[in-house]
């Protein structure tokens, strides 16, 4: 890789594939350790305070975006300009690692086709 090659986007990531073939997402790994019932009481008011922050903070995208059989694979990317959004991940990092759930960052210039995007995330369904 060139030292000067630049990526738009990032995406924080489970290295398994989920059933419907994708990697899930940072927020999806944490989400399915709090709907388990895995997380401590303190680490249920992180999650809980954490996904209220970032409810906040920027907008969901539709649903209907991440349909299966319209949009197969589709997952969102934060633009890697939206820096106030990805230091607050380190967070969800140290609670999926207290649960031993991997997850990798993956940067990207070209992610997929981009079926949505705003200012701080795109939503693609994955190359090939």
């Amino acid at each position: 890789m060139n030292s000067e090659e630049t990526y738009a986007y990032v995406r924080f990531e489970s290295p398994r594939r989920h059933e419907r073939g994708h990697f899930p997402g940072v927020f999806a790994l944490a989400n399915g350790l709090a709907r388990a019932g895995r997380l401590t009481e303190a680490q249920q008011r992180f999650w809980r305070a954490g996904n209220d922050w970032y409810d906040a903070a920027y907008p969901t995208p539709d649903a209907s975006f991440y349909d299966p059989e319209r949009y197969p694979g589709a997952v969102s990317w934060f633009k890697t300009t939206a820096t106030h959004l990805i230091e607050r991940l380190p967070g969800y990092l140290e609670l999926l690692a207290a649960h031993g759930v991997p997850c990798r960052e993956v940067r990207s210039a070209d992610p997929g086709r981009v079926i949505y995007e705003d200012d701080v995330q795109v939503v693609v369904v994955p190359h090939g």
